[in-house]
């Protein structure tokens, strides 16, 4: 009931991806420079990966540039044949899945690293608790959790839970605080958080100010 309240994703992103020639930034083809850093320092490290709404593909490729064996899930089939034909120019090769992340289908505890690179702030707040059981039974003891998600006061609509259905919309996506994204991820040991580096395009990488950038660790086995 309450996602019959909101738009109907999958319909509303083929709309999105079917004009590639849009002057949208995250259209480029190079991966999150966060992304990158974190595989420079160690961070993060070669494993399987699951990417959550992965769009065109950008950073599942990166990832399996890596040696990753990596997954990649999208609502739009539009948006994944895109990413299927920029995975074939890379001689890259990867799993995509279309469909809802809410029915994907996975082992528990099989992926060393999943990622979301501006989904969380389009999950509806009725949804998030699915997510958030996702990504706990999904990744490994000691998998790594990687988001980026519009920042509060930057981008994103700043209305609560409420609003969202009161007015029906989430208003192209939510805003969160840094201190939101630490207590609704709090069942997660966070490593660090910080906005996203600008990169001025063209570019290796993609950055823009207005994104938090979030590395969370799943607690081993006590």
């Amino acid at each position: 009931m309450l996602d019959s309240m909101l738009r109907d994703e999958a319909a509303f992103w083929d709309s999105f991806y079917e004009n590639r020639e849009k002057e949208i930034p995250f259209f480029v083809n190079v991966p999150d420079e966060n992304l990158v850093e974190y595989f420079e320092r160690g961070l993060i490290k070669p494993g399987k990966v699951l990417e959550l709404g992965g769009g065109p593909g950008r950073n599942s490729i990166y990832f399996a540039e890596q040696g990753c064996e990596v997954d990649a899930v999208d609502l739009s089939e539009t948006a994944i044949n895109w990413a299927k034909e920029r995975a074939i120019e890379k001689k890259v090769d990867i799993r995509f899945t279309k469909g809802s992340l809410y029915d994907f289908e996975f082992e528990e505890d099989s992926y060393d690293i999943i990622y979301d690179s501006g989904c969380f702030h389009h999950i509806p707040p009725h949804r998030r608790m699915t997510f958030l059981n996702l990504i706990e039974k999904a990744l490994k003891p000691e998998g790594k959790f990687v988001i980026t998600c519009f920042a509060a006061g930057d981008m994103g609509a700043e209305i609560s839970d409420w609003e969202v259905y009161r007015q029906r919309s989430m208003k192209g996506g939510l805003g969160y605080t840094d201190d939101q994204l630490k207590q609704i991820f709090s069942n997660l040991e966070l490593i660090e958080m910080r906005k996203m580096k600008e990169v001025k395009q063209p570019a290796d990488t993609f950055g823009v100010p207005f994104l938090w950038t979030g590395l969370f660790k799943k607690r081993g086995v006590k």
